[in-house]
């Protein structure tokens, strides 16, 4: 099991390196990798992991411009999740 990150009130309350200037959020993680479910709550696009479910299954998630069927799969710093029109880059915690 992946260890429990802190969770922003919203991705774009999270400094980081060019500041979602790009359109695209950040999130902050430890080193290492998280479950992409985990990364849909912890960056406030979903309320639950029912809800995460949902829209994976469904096709409405991408990883890195693809299509993601796998709610555990792995994410790392750098990978760029997108869901509904909005996007949040993976940036390490400093």
């Amino acid at each position: 099991m992946a260890p429990r990150e802190s969770r922003p009130s919203s991705p774009s309350d999270v400094p980081g390196p060019g500041g979602g200037g790009d359109g695209i959020d950040e999130v902050e993680i430890r080193e290492g990798t998280i479950r992409l479910g985990q990364v849909l709550k912890l960056a406030s696009l979903v309320e639950d992991g029912v809800e995460a479910a949902d829209l994976i299954r469904h096709g409405l998630v991408k990883v890195n411009g693809q299509i993601e069927e796998r709610r555990g799969r792995q994410l790392a710093v750098g990978d760029v999740v997108e869901v509904g029109g909005r996007s949040v880059r993976l940036v390490p915690r400093g």
